[in-house]
């Protein structure tokens, strides 16, 4: 899938750099001949670094474009990695041949490598066609810019990037495409500034929109919920599953699935307790976030959140959104 849904910085912020390294790997140690899936190859940082450690790993991507990336490791480490085209909602499937399985990792979002690509029109930085899908494949931005009517429009910047003056964002965007279509991303990112404006030290104002955008063109909400059932099937007793997010709304999707007390009804006490579910993740890691020193070397690492659970010995649930906290687009559900 690409990895991280880093805040963007400047057109020079660097090279693809994997936020958190060590943590990940600290969370699935010991490595030494483990097998452990990369749900979000990307460019192949964490691939990298659990290869040096020792352990064989599953590489899976559903972007075309990271290939060479994959090759170049393999070559480098002969008979350690496996690369397979696909998703991550799906890696069980696409895992099972290659097991057991002892770990997964998942980096979720959009990577550095392709914010820094104009042509996949995921940046409001760099001029490039208003695409933002990961797979090449599907409806782009520029057809939900260009087709939904105003209220659609509105209702999914709001769900999906929690931008509060969604509504004026989208009544400046179905003005624009009045005259003609809305084609680049600057294009865009120029209407959602003269729409709200911009005040010194704040973020790009069409950062949320942008955010809103690329969640609904690659279903990624959909695609996380799904990856994490996914990890819960193929890992068995101590299987350890990894997961690093970029925003509020990935990371409370993942609290909850980790912990789903957390997203249950609360229970009166002056009722009968009812009995909890069982445990399918133990030892359940606080959230960690990049400390300063990583900061200075990395600044897009500054939104990232790690959280790990290992899994325990009850049989793996059902896929379930409800519970999760899963935003949903008014008037789609």
């Amino acid at each position: 899938m690409g990895k991280r849904s880093v805040p963007e910085t400047s057109q020079n912020a660097g090279p693809h750099i994997p936020v958190l390294l060590d943590e990940v790997l600290a969370s699935l140690a010991p490595l030494e001949g483990k097998r452990i899936v990369d749900g979000t190859f990307g460019a192949g940082g964490y691939s990298r670094a659990l290869l040096q450690a020792g352990a064989h790993v599953v590489a899976i991507d559903r972007d075309p474009s990271v290939r060479p990336f994959a090759d170049a490791l393999m070559a480098e480490f002969t008979g350690q990695l496996i690369f397979v085209p696909g998703t991550f909602s799906e890696l069980d499937t696409l895992a099972a041949e290659h097991g057991p399985i002892d770990g997964v990792v998942l980096d979720i979002g959009v990577s550095s490598m392709q914010l820094d690509e104009a042509e996949r029109g995921f940046s409001f930085m760099r001029d490039g066609p208003l695409d933002m899908r990961m797979s090449g494949e599907g409806e782009s931005a520029a057809d939900l810019v260009n087709g939904l009517e105003v209220e659609a429009l509105a209702n999914l910047l709001y769900a999906f990037g929690e931008e509060r003056k969604s509504r004026r964002i989208a009544q400046f965007i179905v003005a624009a495409r009045e005259t003609a279509p809305i084609q680049t991303t600057l294009e865009l990112a120029r209407i959602i500034e003269k729409s709200i404006g911009r005040k010194p030290g704040d973020a790009h104002p069409a950062t949320r929109s942008f955010q809103a955008l690329r969640i609904a063109v690659n279903g990624e909400f959909d695609q996380l919920v799904e990856g994490l059932f996914a990890a819960e099937r193929l890992l068995t007793e101590g299987g350890k599953l990894v997961v690093i997010t970029f925003h509020s709304l990935e990371d409370r999707i993942v609290k909850r699935f980790f912990d789903p007390e957390k997203g249950g009804p609360a229970q009166s006490r002056h009722l009968p307790q009812t009995q909890g579910e069982a445990l399918r993740w133990i030892d359940v890691a606080k959230a960690r976030k990049p400390g300063e020193a990583e900061l200075s070397r990395n600044p897009r690492a500054r939104s990232s959140i790690l959280r790990a659970g290992t899994r325990s010995d009850a049989p793996a649930r059902a896929v379930k959104f409800t519970g999760l906290g899963v935003p949903v687009v008014r008037g789609t559900a």
